[in-house]
Parts: C-alpha cells; structure tokens; sequence
C-alpha cells in the first residue's frame, strides 16, 4: 500500500505549489494527451480494468487523445504474450487507443542518455548497499543516502542514486485532494538504474511521459507516494509536471490490493458488459442497471457522456465482490 500522506486535503482546493507546476484548478477542455501503461507481465485484472476505464474517462471527457504504453523493461516479470492479451482486453472492452502502441524498451537509448546527461551535471552517484543493509542501517526502511561522499565507480553491480534535493515535494491531486507526506520520504535519494543494469520505473515513466507529451497521469493509489520522486525527475529535467489523478485501489476479501502478485484472476474478455459496468459504478458514476446487456462500445459511450469527476471517491480502498 502506498505511504499515507502527511495531509491530504479532502476540503475543496488547496494551494500546491507552483513551483513545480501543479495547478488546483481543474483543467480546461481539452487538454492534450492521457494513457494507459500497463507492464506485460499478466493479463489485466478488475483493478487494472479500474484504472484503464479511469483514464479513458477523463482523457476523452476533455477531449484528449488516450495512448497505450506498454512498460516491457523488466524482462524476468514480464510473461510471453501478455502485451497481446492485455491489448486484446481492451478492444473486448470498447477500450479503444489513439495511435501507435508504444513500447518502453523502444526508449531504453533515450533513458542512457538522460541518465550521462544527470550524471555530467552530480546528480547522481553509485551505491553498492544490499536491502539488509539498508534495513539494518534505518528505522523507517528508507535509504538513508550512505553512499552519496563514497565517489564509488558507476561501473559494476552498483545503483544509480539520483540526490533527491531538500524541497518540499508536496502537490495537488485532482482526485485525492492536496498531499504531503513525512519529510524522510522527501529526503531519500532513489534509484534510476537497478543494480542488474535494468532503468528504474521513476524515470523510465517520467523520460516516457515528457516525450508522449502525456500532461494528465491517471493511475492507481498505490502510486501515490512516487509522485515526490517524480516531480524531482521533472525538476531536473526541466519540464514541467503533468495533473496528477490516483484513483481508489480494488481489495480484496482479505483486504490486498487486486494485483498479478496476488492471483487477481482476468477479466473475462468473452463477456466484458458486466465488469466494464462494475469498473465504472466503482469510479463512483452511477450507470444504470440496464447498461449491463448493452455492448461495450455503448457502455463506454454513456461514461464519457455522464462523466464527473468530483463523484470518484476520495479513499484509498474500495472492497471489490465479483
């Protein structure tokens, strides 16, 4: 589950800080580019369907494009033949992508050069902590920068830390309302390249996202606490950050996310109605019973047309009963 954060207004609109680009207001129509980006590693669930079907709505309710990106650079999660399945999926579902599909290894030389360019400018330094070290040298479980005076070689099995610069990181969510979380959370150097030689998800997506120009990033929750690192990713890359929308997580009875790691099984792609319909009455719109019989396409149709964004609930978990 994501770090809760230290204030989360749930009042109207709080101040962000301008500084980093975020706006309280809601956006105008329309704005430019939204997407999906789902890693290959299983086919998609009800709360991957969740988050799909979240930012279908909003991107096409402003009239914006909704590109599909699929994050394929972490080869030994990804599973053979998932990108087709999760690509099929949305088609079944009246999901339908503007453009080419994207595919994150297509960037991999693009993250190089961002990450010689942090590196010429001290950004970045090498780490050779292992987690038990890191766990037995801090309390909370947090990196506590041990490596950022060791000038140790970027060469080997070593991380690439970014130094994560002592700003207040806070910013508006257009669904959850202002956030700020514990300082140590704003303190902590991350990684940008994994010790096996693989990127980071932090930069990957931001890299990604500035050059899809994708300016509203609509996603799950559980998310919610890598948005101070990406803000500093856009920070230094000098691009301003995009509107951040998390959306509630689907749980389980157990009370676990819905997740690949947990078994959530597929969505049923031969009768799509019945979960579609569910995913859109857990974003808090209300269908009407009868859109249940009706097909995808028009389903689809009467969200975007009876779309409201104030009325997708402010909470971090909803149980979800199939």
């Amino acid at each position: 589950m994501p770090a809760t954060p230290k204030n989360a207004s749930q009042d109207s609109r709080a101040q962000p800080n301008a500084e980093l680009g975020q706006s309280n207001s809601l956006p105008a129509k329309p704005y430019l580019r939204g997407r999906f980006a789902p890693s290959p590693s299983g086919p998609l669930h009800f709360g991957s369907l969740v988050a799909a079907v979240g930012s279908y709505l909003i991107a096409k309710y402003y009239g914006a494009e909704w590109q599909v990106r699929i994050e394929d650079i972490d080869p030994p999660r990804e599973i053979e033949g998932a990108a087709d399945t999760i690509l099929r999926q949305l088609e079944a579902f009246g999901l339908h992508w503007d453009g080419p599909i994207i595919y994150q290894s297509e960037s991999i030389p693009r993250f190089n050069e961002i990450l010689e360019e942090l590196k010429q400018q001290d950004l970045l330094y090498a780490c050779d902590c292992t987690r038990k070290k890191i766990n037995k040298l801090s309390e909370d479980g947090r990196y506590p920068n041990i490596c950022q005076d060791k000038n140790l070689s970027f060469d080997g099995e070593v991380a690439w830390k970014l130094r994560h610069r002592q700003d207040d990181y806070h910013f508006y969510d257009q669904i959850q309302g202002q956030c700020e979380f514990e300082t140590s959370l704003y303190r902590e150097d991350f990684t940008v390249k994994r010790k096996d030689g693989l990127m980071a998800y932090q930069l990957a997506v931001v890299v990604d996202d500035i050059n899809a120009g994708i300016d509203h990033v609509v996603r799950g929750i559980d998310l919610l606490d890598s948005t101070p690192r990406q803000l500093r990713l856009y920070q230094v890359l000098g691009k301003p950050a995009p509107l951040w929308y998390h959306l509630p997580l689907a749980i389980n009875d157990d009370g676990n996310k819905l997740s690949k790691q947990n078994h959530a099984p597929s969505i049923d792609s031969q009768n799509p109605s019945k979960q579609l319909h569910q995913a859109i009455a857990f974003l808090g719109q209300k269908p009407p019973v009868a859109l249940r019989q009706e097909a995808p396409e028009i389903i689809i149709d009467w969200a975007v047309e009876h779309f409201s964004l104030e009325s997708i609930p402010r909470q971090q978990q909803i149980p979800y009963f199939d």
